[in-house]
């Protein structure tokens, strides 16, 4: 007779599948054929494609390939609608916002499955995850539009907005979208992914439900072609894609010079970090939600696992045993955990990568069991023995595909982690918070769950660091992605550059002349140009002033070089900080005279004393926000707290106006220092002599070498060096010149940098809001957000 444990062991779960009839239905109704949801109104489905079922390959519904026509008249309606929603008023967009939250409630089962039999997920997911999310953004952005006025009352809404979406969560990712861009009183043309249309266009019948005015959210559907004309239109004020890296560089180079605000969620390749005193049992079912979650097809999946040595091999058992026990199938059967990739290619593209991997000498290890024959699957699988610079161990693979390797220390667990273009997500597990909370600040990462996985809420920012692309989606930092300064709108028109003086050897003609020329400033010292060439400054009488140091590509390097070794300037504490940026400004202040004689002798201006007091004004001003731009501390309906930190971006490119040269270059540098960034500065080109005269400043203010580093010379040579350089984190460019600004964008494509350009227009540096505040602040810091459970 067999024993309870035998019994036990020989059990398993029955199906439990989901009925599909109210989604058949649905489609049904429609004839199972679909137009575009534009200007409040369904267009005739013309130009079509198939919507496929990726659990059997079944045909769902014929969707509308959108023409560069139906996007004109999508954009144009939303160009219409977008005062009207803004003059509707907070409390207006308020009620409307909640009004979707509640009907996507109302509707969250047939929501669920539809989301299921499009995408392939599994019903668990689409049902427990995926809709109470999406219903959360547009409740929580309900409350933010109520706020508007109070909260953001220096910001106005961009305007129209542009939206891509991928096909992993294509309702979430519409609610990330929407919510907020509504909230702030955008209008928007919505763009799902080709592969899963079906739940944005019943989305677009509930917007008819809600009261949402026509014209305000726009549905357009179809292939690349489709993003494309979003993308390159000239009606769109901002872009917010989600989906590969790299589609986001060629979106980033379309955009250059545009004007277009732009917000990316990319690719990565997450850790998932396990350290010796971790939970082994926990860290298993985390490590099972970080990477076979929606199939491993997650941007943020724990894809690479790193285990303290001492632990790797009974943690790789446990792994597999769990594997083991993961149940594959149908996506609507509630006991399956792994359902159907997105579409065949998908498939294809995954098995590829495994079986270079395994070309490569790596171990693939797979549990027992079949998949259906007909659709799209792929087994769960664990990836050993490869190497650091492997493709399986660097590529975002997107699909159920673990990469495991051992680590020694913590310090190692760091470089790990670190060792990759992305940033997007991490994970650490360990029993000392002290240690948990040591290692996560750093991690290059825009989110850091401890002791959990795949933890979102609308409160919290998502969106990463490096390749994984720039902006927030979620919380008050979501919010700002929607919204534009009143500031910007009150800027000049671009000032007038001075003609720039000629180049020549820094020495002159004789072999034995002195050279005078100012030099650069590096690391904290004067270093001469690398080319050994000056320019020559004159005043607005034309009187010859100075030399100053022509720089060039290698002084760029040498600059970024000595920046990344003052990366004590990051770790110092906000008070120290703000304490250096006080002596600058009394040391300054000090030398006024000296100061103000220099600028009236460059620019010939009558404000020269005004600008060193503002400018000794500016450097207080910053040096009071040092320790005041606190994070903040969210409570997400899990059980813990979210602690958003601003972080430094890290090493900041800075191309300074040419008109207040004192003013503008330190309107701009006191900011990033302030923050903790180290910069690499191009003072004004036609009048660099005041940032020269900082050195001996500098060095009596207890400033660390290397956290500030200027180089002279021509603004165009140097930004573009600065843009193209992978060792720098930003480019900032403020010096009026519309394609020099385009360029530093279109450059900064291929390592995905931030950039802040000013394009054509000036700026008043004297004016507190143009030249201060939090959006400032926003370009000098990333918000990375930590998830830390209670009592886990």
């Amino acid at each position: 007779m067999p024993t309870i444990k035998e019994i036990l062991q020989t059990m398993d779960y029955g199906p439990a599948p989901e009925s599909t009839k109210e989604a058949q239905a649905w489609l049904e109704s429609h004839g199972r054929r679909f137009g575009l949801f534009v200007d409040g109104n369904w267009t005739d489905a013309v130009e079509t494609f198939g919507s496929f079922n990726p659990a059997d390959g079944s045909e769902l519904a014929q969707v509308t390939q959108a023409s560069q026509a139906d996007i004109d008249r999508a954009v144009d309606a939303a160009r219409r609608a977008q005062p009207g929603w803004v003059a509707l008023g907070g409390h207006g967009r308020a009620k409307v916002l909640y009004s979707l939250a509640r009907l996507l409630q109302k509707h969250a089962r047939l929501f669920a499955v539809l989301e299921t039999l499009d995408n392939g997920k599994t019903i668990r997911e689409t049902r427990d995850a995926d809709l109470p999310l999406a219903a959360r953004h547009f409740y929580h952005h309900a409350g933010w539009a109520q706020l508007q006025s109070e909260e953001f009352a220096d910001y106005r809404a961009v305007g129209v907005v542009g939206q891509i979406v991928p096909w992993n969560f294509p309702l979430l990712m519409l609610a990330w979208k929407i919510a907020p861009a509504l909230a702030a009183g955008n209008t928007v043309v919505f763009k799902p992914a080709e592969y899963t249309s079906l739940t944005a266009l019943l989305f677009a019948e509930i917007c008819q439900q809600a009261g949402v005015p026509a014209g305000v959210v726009n549905i357009v559907t179809g292939d690349g072609r489709v993003g494309e004309a979003i993308v390159n239109h000239p009606g769109i004020d901002k872009l917010a894609f989600t989906g590969s890296t790299e589609v986001g560089r060629i979106i980033r180079k379309a955009t250059a010079g545009t004007g277009k605000k732009l917000s990316l969620e990319l690719g990565g390749k997450s850790p998932f970090i396990v350290f010796d005193d971790a939970d082994l049992d926990a860290a298993v079912e985390g490590l099972v939600d970080s990477i076979w979650f929606n199939q491993g097809q997650v941007c943020c999946a724990g894809s690479r696992l790193l285990v303290q040595e001492s632990v790797y091999p009974r943690f790789i058992e446990k792994v597999k045993a769990r594997m083991q026990n993961l149940r594959v199938g149908s996506p609507l059967d509630k006991s399956n955990d792994i359902g159907a990739l997105v579409d065949p290619v998908q498939q294809q593209r995954i098995h590829g990568l495994v079986e270079a991997a395994r070309a490569e000498g790596c171990e693939i290890w797979q549990p027992a069991g079949e998949t259906p024959v007909a659709g799209s699957w792929y087994l769960p699988t664990l990836i050993t023995g490869a190497s650091t610079s492997a493709t399986v161990a660097q590529t975002e693979i997107f699909g159920p595909v673990l990469v495991a390797s051992s680590f020694r220390t913590p310090g190692e667990a760091v470089q790990l982690a670190n060792n990759t273009v992305y940033g997007l997500a991490a994970c650490v597990w360990s029993e000392s918070i002290s240690l948990a909370l040591d290692v996560a600040p750093q991690i290059k990462a825009g989110v850091v769950w401890i002791n959990t996985a795949n933890q979102f809420d609308a409160a919290c920012g998502f969106g990463g660091y490096k390749e994984s692309g720039f902006g927030r989606e979620g919380g008050k930092e979501g919010m700002t992605e929607y919204l534009t300064p009143l500031a910007e709108d009150a800027r000049p028109a671009a000032p007038i550059v001075a003609e720039k003086g000629k180049v020549k050897l820094a020495g002159g003609d004789s072999p034995f002349a002195v050279d005078r020329t100012a030099k650069l400033y590096i690391g904290g010292k004067q270093a001469r140009p690398d080319g050994a060439y000056s320019r020559a400054i004159h005043g607005t009488n034309g009187e010859f002033l100075a030399d100053v140091g022509e720089g060039n590509r290698k002084d760029i390097r040498n600059a970024v070089e000595a920046a990344h070794k003052a990366s004590g300037w990051a770790k110092a504490t906000a008070h120290n900080r703000a304490q250096v940026l006080y002596y600058i400004a009394e040391n300054l202040a000090i030398r006024a005279d000296e100061f103000t004689a220099r600028i009236a002798a460059q620019t010939g201006s009558k404000d020269a004393a005004r600008e060193v007091q503002a400018s000794i004004e500016r450097l207080f001003y910053w040096a009071a926000w040092a320790d005041k731009y606190d994070g903040l501390a969210h409570q997400p309906p899990m059980h813990g707290i979210t602690v958003a930190l601003n972080e430094p971006v890290g090493v900041i490119g800075i191309v300074c106006p040419n008109e207040n040269p004192l003013l503008g270059f330190i309107s701009l540098v006191a900011p990033a220092l302030a923050l903790g960034n180290r910069v690499v500065a191009v003072p004004s080109e036609a009048h660099p002599l005041s940032a020269l005269d900082l050195y001996q400043v500098l060095d009596t203010s207890d400033l660390p070498g290397g956290a500030l580093n200027i180089v002279t010379g021509s603004h165009d040579e140097l930004a573009r060096t600065l843009a193209s350089h992978f060792d720098v984190d930003a480019v900032w460019r403020h010096d009026g010149s519309a394609e020099g600004c385009a360029e530093v964008e279109r450059l900064s494509a291929e390592s995905l940098k931030r950039t802040w350009t000013g394009g054509a227009k000036g700026r008043d540096w004297f004016d507190a809001k143009q030249a201060g505040g939090r959006a400032v602040l926003q370009h000098a810091s990333q918000v990375k957000n930590v998830w830390i459970p209670y009592g886990v």
